[in-house]
């Protein structure tokens, strides 16, 4: 039977009826609210929304934020109002079904290892380029969450000592150098020495430098705008040096790469590989990861949290 999967963000929750085969029958959505019951009331109604047309088994919730290895409290999430919150167990009740936690990126990761680009794969990375960098590990074949569930946390491995501030109150972390964000943050300082290089990222910068976002970067590169293609080399740049580093500790079979940032990998994705190549440790004497693509777009927390819990019973690493 399917499964609901729903991806709360902080900007709007995203549901849909998932078959067996990871195919979504039908969506939903609706925006987030900022109050705790409200939250559970708008989570609510997109399932009851979907259970008028359709005969579902169980409902996943896919998280940003940190969710208890049991996968049925939050502990921590930093656009949503929860807080050691038993959120499992208060839905189940209230929708008349099991539910499941997931992060999100756990979701993603397992949606595409079930159904896409980390198919069959045995030890995997899934790196979410976003606002930040979200990310998933499979380790023989099951996800791993760590001793409390809050693997893996890439996007906040050092980088750069000393380097860009990260809300997370480090400096340096991957993900302010590698990122939707990075990219517009990596533009403003590339137009702060040569605006001549971009009249129109500089232009609009002049006007309002919020106008300067990760998306209109990728929009002036490929459209051939030099200073927007010299953030994006800087961009492939850091992924290749954080990749490499995640292929010394975990020596994956597979990194596929997701998020939104992702829809521009022709932009990066080649020269990323090469620094990949240099940078990882005994580069020219040991097998190399293969560095995909994510197959299921902005869909896949909602197919991974609908799979996880129609298989609620899988063993938890």
């Amino acid at each position: 039977m399917a499964a609901i999967g729903i991806d709360v963000g902080g900007t709007s929750i995203r549901a849909g009826v998932v078959d067996a085969t990871g195919d979504v029958l039908d969506t939903a959505r609706t925006g987030t609210p900022h109050d705790e019951a409200a939250l559970e009331d708008a989570i609510a109604g997109v399932v009851a929304d979907l259970r008028s047309r359709h005969e579902v088994a169980a409902v996943g919730l896919a998280v940003a934020g940190f969710v208890g290895r049991d996968r049925t409290s939050v502990m921590f999430a930093p656009h949503l109002p929860w807080r050691t919150a038993t959120v499992a167990d208060r839905m189940s009740e209230r929708l008349g079904l099991p539910v499941t936690l997931e992060h999100d990126a756990n979701a993603a990761t397992f949606a595409e290892y079930r159904f896409g680009a980390a198919r069959g794969t045995s030890v995997g990375v899934f790196v979410a380029l976003g606002t930040g960098i979200g990310a998933g590990l499979l380790l023989g074949g099951e996800l791993f969450r760590g001793a409390h569930g809050v693997a893996p946390e890439l996007g906040h491995l050092c980088l750069v000592p000393g380097g860009r501030q990260c809300p997370c109150g480090k400096s340096g972390c991957w993900e302010r150098y590698c990122s939707g964000t990075a990219l517009a943050a990596t533009a403003i300082e590339l137009l702060a020495t040569r605006p001549q290089h971009s009249t129109v990222l500089a232009r609009e910068a002049a006007g309002d430098p919020g106008a300067v976002t990760g998306r209109r970067v990728a929009g002036a590169a490929r459209d051939g705008d030099p200073l927007a293609r010299k953030a994006m080399a800087e961009l492939a740049r850091w992924l290749g040096e954080g990749l490499a580093l995640v292929a010394d500790v975990y020596d994956p079979e597979v990194v596929v790469i997701g998020g939104g940032v992702s829809s521009s990998a022709p932009l990066f994705l080649d020269d990323a590989r090469e620094t990949y190549l240099r940078a990882v440790t005994g580069g020219k004497h040991r097998p190399h990861a293969r560095i995909r693509t994510a197959q299921l777009g902005d869909e896949a927390a909602i197919v991974g949290s609908a799979t996880l819990a129609a298989e609620s019973g899988r063993r938890v690493v």
